[in-house]
């Protein structure tokens, strides 16, 4: 179901690397009216806004911690005193790997936080309004393919949460809302990708052996924007790299 034009989006976690980088493709490619959705990073998510304003564009950046549930409330409560509605949300925010993270956080964060914010942006999301998961091959191929041990509780998270999003689908069919998942190989130049070079030194060079090469930021970023308006059914996952994973071994 098309977006419709100039379509308000949230991105969330978009103060830099993949979400930064979808808002400025979306903002610039869609004429989206942007929503940088960040935790801590203020400056960085006001210089994305400034960037996109230079362009030409609309964005707004709001703090809010995807894990609380009264800021993701005065997150959705701000969009609609804003523009009204919201057309695409990007659900990018994710992790676990953080030092001094407790043993629950990744699911809270990867699971529940997802859902949750779903459920929160409902009431602003017309017919023909599309949700967006952000994950990666690690996660999505949880269980079917080998993983990364420093990943693991991060990847098991997720694909959680891409679960309780699909277990959604017959109650976001019924209010017309897609479900797209976008899940990419290694993506050099994250923060993710970073830390588990940190690690585990030595494997994302390994990766670039046995894939031949890894998606770049800017090229992970560009089938996300390209998910918010694509013609996929609902819960579609498109693949972004790592071709070798689609063979079961």
């Amino acid at each position: 179901m098309p977006v419709q034009s100039r379509p308000v989006v949230l991105i969330t976690g978009s103060s830099r690397g993949i979400g930064a980088e979808t808002a400025r493709i979306v903002s610039r490619e869609l004429g989206a009216r942007t929503v940088i959705n960040y935790r801590d990073k203020a400056k960085r998510a006001e210089n994305v806004v400034a960037e996109i304003a230079a362009a030409g564009g609309e964005a707004v950046a709001v703090r809010a911690d995807v894990t609380d549930a009264a800021s993701v409330t005065a997150m959705v409560e701000q969009i609609k005193a804003t523009w009204g509605r919201l057309d695409v949300l990007v659900l990018n925010a994710s992790g676990g790997m953080e030092r001094g993270a407790d043993a629950g956080y990744a699911l809270r964060l990867n699971r529940d936080a997802q859902v949750d914010l779903v459920r929160a942006a409902l009431p602003l999301m017309p017919s023909g309004s599309r949700v967006v998961f952000v994950t990666s091959h690690q996660a999505h191929f949880h269980g079917r393919q080998p993983g990364i041990e420093a990943y693991e509780a991060v990847a098991a998270s997720k694909r959680a949460g891409e679960d309780a999003l699909r277990a959604m689908i017959p109650e976001l069919t019924a209010l017309g809302i897609d479900l797209i998942v976008v899940s990419g190989d290694m993506i050099a130049g994250t923060i993710t990708v970073t830390l588990l070079d940190r690690a585990h030194p030595g494997v994302v060079a390994a990766r670039r052996d046995q894939a031949g090469e890894i998606p770049t930021l800017e090229e992970f970023a560009t089938q996300v924007a390209a998910a918010v308006r694509a013609d996929h059914a609902t819960g579609h996952t498109v693949y972004v790299g790592g071709a070798d994973y689609l063979v079961a071994r």
